[in-house]
């Protein structure tokens, strides 16, 4: 798996995709570039800044993958909001992780923009 900021690309989960978020992904064919989608692979991803010192921020991505990981990173089905600490990005993906192990993660009130 290769994504353009591979060296700062930190899985947090790969997670069977329940029913309800796959009849969701089903009727939004756009965000299944993976065919078929079985699992949601949540990511913690670094963003270089645009500075002389190498600083960083931090955003959540979901991406809908299939049961060995694959996934298209072109395509992802949400991404966060830059946040400027590590630790504020483990911990959304984590609630993420909560939510899709419920089955509730495209129904999720914590996706406040979908990608």
């Amino acid at each position: 798996m290769k994504t353009p900021n591979y060296h700062d690309f930190y899985e947090k989960a790969l997670i069977p995709i329940g029913l309800n978020d796959l009849n969701f992904l089903k009727d939004t064919e756009a965000h299944c570039p993976v065919s078929p989608p079985t699992h949601w692979l949540i990511a913690v991803e670094g963003v270089q800044l645009a500075q002389q010192k190498i600083y960083y921020h931090w955003k959540v991505s979901v991406y809908p993958a299939d049961c060995e990981g694959d996934f298209n990173w072109k395509t992802p089905y949400y991404c966060s909001a830059n946040m400027e600490s590590i630790d504020s990005a483990i911990a959304f993906a984590s609630s993420l992780v909560s939510s899709s192990k419920r089955d509730e993660l495209t129904s999720s009130t914590k996706l406040e923009k979908i990608s």
